[in-house]
């Protein structure tokens, strides 16, 4: 409920806002922000900080399978996978694995990954980060 009163402060707040413009030397001028409506649809979202990062992930029997360690945009600007880290202890020896986002879904206040176990987790090629 808090939370909802949270978001309900921050988009009455958002919706007395207009969008800010700004000149761009290339193209002309253009946009900044978001509108009303799009605040109003991000708002009824998840939080990263909130409710995924470094939370316990769920299978179907509401076993804890693992955890979100980190979430991966696509370039496009979506949120496309979840770094689920399954084992280990104090970070030592996890295997990080790559799930694509739209997998997990939200029962309640849990995030679960449907089907899954901590040993077919533990199967799957471990996702490792790219040296740019």
């Amino acid at each position: 409920m808090k939370s909802k009163f949270v978001a309900a402060m921050i988009l009455g707040s958002v919706m007395g806002m207009t969008n800010l413009t700004y000149a761009d030397t290339s193209t002309g001028s253009g946009t900044i922000g978001v509108s009303p409506q799009e605040s109003q649809g991000a708002a009824l979202g998840w939080s990263a900080e909130k409710q995924i990062l470094h939370k316990a992930v769920y299978n179907d029997d509401l076993k804890k399978i693992g955890a979100i360690e980190d979430i991966i945009i696509s370039p496009e600007k979506s949120v496309s996978y979840a770094v689920i880290g399954v084992g280990g202890f104090l970070g030592m020896d996890r295997h990080d694995v790559l799930i694509p986002f739209n997998h997990l879904r939200l029962d309640g206040n849990k995030l679960v990954l449907p089907g899954a176990t901590k040993s077919a987790l533990k199967g799957l090629p471990a996702f490792r980060y790219s040296r740019q």
